[in-house]
């Protein structure tokens, strides 16, 4: 049955489709042509036939770059179903499979053959692939190729060569999942620029979106999971410990389920995938080592029961339901604790500074969507560059909440970007509008613009709320491949302009005032912003500092609670600085000084 032909009589013949499904004819057109394409299609768009159809059109071989051994096992299985010659090398394979795999290679009998990147990249195999004749080369998943991206793989990284040691081969790179940072870098390094970009979207409107506050999980679980009883499903949870539990706890509601995580030996991993894959109505609880390359189309709901580390992961996850294009759903419960640990990851990656900064700002961008004031979907889409009107399928546009008129605050916030050269981040913009004379703001001269000061009334923790909700309402964006800094949309003109309203949902403190004093600590620690810890980081050396030349424990100054406060809310004055918990008129006579000296970067503290 298979033969050269046509893309419309393979499409028919070999695959069964009728017509193509939106931009993969362009795709494969441009690859015809001997072009090099990223290719940036949302999960069930059909990417695989891309490289499949012209691999069929023409004589020679296309080698297909894959990271997972189930992932290639499970198209080539695919595809010698449908009578094309397709195999894989692989390490779970017998050697004498391998071999005649290879053999085959040899000889030029096969059409497709699946390779891991550290497979490929092998002398030995490259040496082989310079004897052939090639038709293509297709990397999957190659927004793992992103030294910036949230999957990036090290062993990806080598695919770079591919174009200088062959140049006359042309090269498509597939993902769902790259916003602009990642899709600049994938065009680098595998391309070196030289690439067409087809992004077909983003948006799955099949997928119901919606996030809640968490406010005692098990009874979140149980509602949310009992009217998608006897359908197949995935909750996500952020350690192989909840994996376990919560995998219990739904089998006491009487779910069936099955756990995954990379705590399990490999073989138990395997056999759990394989029956939620091929059976109906199971749960599969489990860590984010599951999930890429699956392909089971009746994936009715997607429950995060704990918040991922970026919007890409998230969007990542949530696109394995609903593949068959019927309704599903996508919910996420997020608290105060997740932001703080997805803080510690970062930190405690053993990475470099660019990286973390970057993965902090995508953090942040995760935590301004479950914040958004409005449509869910048009605030993740918009970090993906897409913009839509309001989708109608999600919790904040069936069920709105309520909202406060943050118009005013939103055009000092506005004034002060604009006034600043738009090239600042939240914490910079934060300080001028609170009045907070850092060095920072002295040095670049913005206390002297005429928002210096004007929302001093508005707590730290407010003010970057506002502008996160900003950016996830598209009045502003985040230059995530730099500095976070903050830039003004043409919407956010008309807005500074006063030709439109903005509405935006507080958080739970709102304001400074002697309340501070009563505030939940846990809360103020999640919130702290990058440059809060930095000083919080300041603020302890100081303590230790100080309770060495007293000799008492470092406690005794000042608990963590208020350099939590104190490098959130950053008192600039004596009197600001008795508000923050623990600070007694002798401490403050003691200590007042000292702090506000580290706090505002000036000698003496008067800021």
């Amino acid at each position: 049955m298979q033969r050269s032909g046509s893309k419309h009589e393979i499409l028919r013949e070999i695959f069964g489709y009728d017509s193509f499904r939106p931009n993969q004819e362009v795709v494969i057109d441009a690859l015809n042509c001997g072009r090099n394409v990223l290719a940036v299609m949302p999960t069930g768009s059909g990417k695989s036939l891309c490289y499949q159809i012209p691999a069929l059109m023409h004589d020679g071989i296309t080698i297909v770059i894959s990271p997972l051994i189930a992932l290639m096992r499970d198209q080539v299985n695919a595809l010698k179903l449908a009578g094309v010659d397709a195999d894989t090398i692989n390490s779970s394979s017998e050697p004498r499979a391998n071999y005649a795999v290879l053999e085959r290679l040899k000889t030029g009998s096969l059409k497709l053959l699946y390779l891991s990147p550290e497979k490929l990249m092998t002398e030995s195999m490259l040496d082989i692939l310079k004897q052939q004749k090639l038709t293509l080369f297709a990397v999957d998943e190659a927004h793992c190729i992103s030294q910036w991206g949230p999957a990036f793989r090290p062993e990806y990284a080598d695919l770079a060569q591919l174009h200088v040691l062959f140049p006359k081969t042309p090269i498509l790179a597939t993902t769902a999942t790259a916003d602009e940072v990642t899709r600049s870098e994938i065009k680098t390094r595998l391309f070196a620029d030289k690439a067409e970009v087809h992004v077909q979207g983003f948006d799955r409107p099949n997928i119901k979106l919606s996030v809640c506050a968490k406010a005692g999980d098990k009874r979140q679980l149980l509602d949310f999971l009992t009217p998608h009883k006897g359908t197949s499903g995935i909750v996500y949870c952020l350690s192989r410990k909840k994996t376990e539990a919560t995998a219990i706890l739904l089998e006491s509601w009487g779910f069936r389920t099955l756990t995954y995580h990379a705590g399990m030996d490999k073989d138990t991993r395997d056999t759990n995938q394989s029956i939620f894959m091929t059976e109906p109505g199971i749960v599969m609880v489990a860590t984010i080592a599951f999930g890429m390359g699956i392909d089971k189309s009746d994936i009715r709901f997607v429950l995060h029961a704990d918040m991922p580390g970026s919007i890409e992961t998230y969007y990542q996850e949530l696109g394995r339901a609903g593949r068959d294009g019927k309704p599903a759903q996508a919910h996420m419960l997020f608290g105060l604790d997740d932001i703080r640990l997805r803080r510690l990851f970062i930190d405690a990656e053993d990475a470099g500074e660019d990286r973390q900064r970057r993965e902090r700002q995508r953090l942040n961008a995760l935590i301004g969507y479950c914040e958004s004031p409005n449509c869910r979907r048009r605030a993740l889409l918009a970090y993906f560059g897409e913009h839509i009107d309001a989708c109608g399928n999600c919790d904040l546009c069936l069920d709105p909440v309520e909202l406060a008129d943050g118009t005013e605050y939103a055009r000092m916030a506005l004034s002060a970007i604009y006034r600043t050269g738009q090239r600042y981040g939240a914490v910079h913009i934060v300080d001028i509008l609170r009045g907070n004379l850092t060095r920072k703001v002295s040095s670049a001269g913005h206390d002297q613009i005429p928002t210096f000061g004007v929302g001093d009334e508005v707590a730290s923790q407010e003010w970057r709320a506002l502008l996160r909700q900003l950016v996830s309402s598209g009045y502003l964006v985040q230059d995530i491949a730099a500095y976070g800094g903050l830039q003004i949309t043409a919407s956010g003109l008309d807005l500074l302009k006063g030709n439109c309203t903005f509405e935006y949902r507080k958080p739970t403190k709102t304001t400074r005032s002697s309340t501070n004093r009563q505030t939940n600590i846990s809360s103020v620690a999640a919130h702290l912003s990058d440059d809060d810890i930095v000083l919080l980081d300041r603020l302890k050396v100081l303590r230790l500092q100080l309770a060495k030349e007293r000799a008492v424990p470092a406690y005794v100054i000042f608990p963590d609670r208020s350099l939590e406060m104190m490098a959130q809310n950053r008192p600039t004055t004596p009197a600001e600085f008795s508000q923050i918990i623990g600070v007694g008129a002798v401490k403050l006579r003691d200590f007042a000084e000292i702090f506000l000296a580290e706090i505002t970067g000036t000698p003496d503290g008067t800021g």
